[in-house]
This record gives structure tokens, C-alpha cells and sequence, in this order.
């Protein structure tokens, strides 16, 4: 199983690496991948990120999950990006998984793949998933649909993932081992 992880500029950290973490513990092949011209991307934050690969230089047809974290404005950069939304659109064709947080759900809401659907995003954001009924949940799943509502998601929407790559049993396993919720 694969997944690649794109990166913005101005992206949240969390919503990114959290994620990465959980589905490189399950054995998932992971790839960061810039939407830029640089492998350097900045998070809103001001940490930087080195990603793997480009956009422009990766072929990402063998992937099985597109992930977008949010952030600001790293969200509003996924969304401007032409050959993103062309990725986006050949993997909502051919139905594989199509997961965001934070407010980068309105990137697939402003495509219209969110269209009768669940789904969740940061509030103030909810406009932008066009079509959608949008949950005030902390992670949603519908359809190939994976979306979650803010950085505190990274644990729900990473493990959401893993589950649909992985399952189940590896998922609950790479949290427990995590110390996810072991106490409670």
C-alpha cells in the first residue's frame, strides 16, 4: 500500500506528520510529497519539512491514498494548484482514496467531489465543501472519502487511513503501541 502526503507551504505541522507517523508504523509506503519547485516546505509554523519528491517530478498513479493536510495557507496553495487538482481528479475516477484535514477538504468540496457525501473540516470552512452534509465530527469516512476537522484529528484521520489501507486490527495496533488512548 501506498500514500503520498501533500505538502504546501504554510501547511500545519500536525496534520501532516502525525498521520505520516502512524502510517509508517503500519507499514504503509509513505511519500511527502512539495506541491513547489523546492523539497523545503515551511510549515505555518515555520518549521521546515524536506519532502521526498515534487509534484512535477512524481508520477503518482501507483499511489492507493492522496492525503492533504490543512493549514493556512498552505490549504488555500493546495487548492490553487492545477496539477494537484488533475491527481486529485484521476484518483476520484478511479475510486481510490481521497483523504484531508483541517480547512484542505474544501479542496475536494470546490471540485464538486464532495457532493452528497459526510464530511468535516474546520469550522469557518463548511461553505466550501460544496454539496457535502457536513458532520461536526473529529473524523468522518464516506464513500473514499477520509476528512477530519483540525490539528487534534491528526491521531483519528491517521489511524482512519491506516485502517482503510491496512486494517483494522493494525490500525487499533499501531495506536495502542503509540500510547494512543491507553489509559482512558
Amino acid at each position: 500500500m501506498k500514500a503520498y502526503i501533500m505538502l504546501a507551504e504554510g501547511f500545519e505541522e500536525a496534520e501532516a506528520l502525525v498521520p505520516f507517523d502512524i502510517l509508517f508504523r503500519a507499514r504503509v509506503e509513505v511519500v511527502l510529497v512539495s506541491i513547489s519547485d523546492s523539497l523545503n516546505v515551511t510549515s505555518s509554523h515555520g518549521v521546515t519539512v524536506v519532502a521526498n519528491s515534487l509534484l512535477s517530478d512524481t508520477d503518482l498513479s501507483d499511489g492507493d491514498l492522496l492525503f492533504l493536510p490543512g493549514g493556512m495557507p498552505g490549504s488555500n496553495h493546495l487548492a490553487e494548484s492545477e496539477p494537484l487538482a488533475k491527481v486529485i481528479s484521476e484518483y476520484a475516477e478511479q475510486g481510490k482514496w481521497l483523504a484531508a484535514v483541517c480547512a484542505a477538504p474544501m479542496v475536494y468540496g470546490r471540485m464538486g467531489l464532495l457532493n452528497g457525501y459526510k464530511a468535516t473540516c474546520y469550522p469557518k470552512f463548511e461553505d466550501q465543501l460544496l454539496g457535502a452534509e457536513v458532520l461536526q465530527k473529529t473524523c468522518v469516512r464516506d464513500g473514499q472519502f477520509i476528512t477530519g476537522c483540525g490539528a487534534g484529528a491528526g491521531f483519528a484521520i491517521g489511524r482512519e487511513m491506516a485502517e482503510v489501507l491496512v486494517g483494522k486490527d493494525t490500525a487499533d495496533a499501531v495506536l495502542r503501541q503509540m500510547m494512543f488512548n491507553v489509559y482512558e
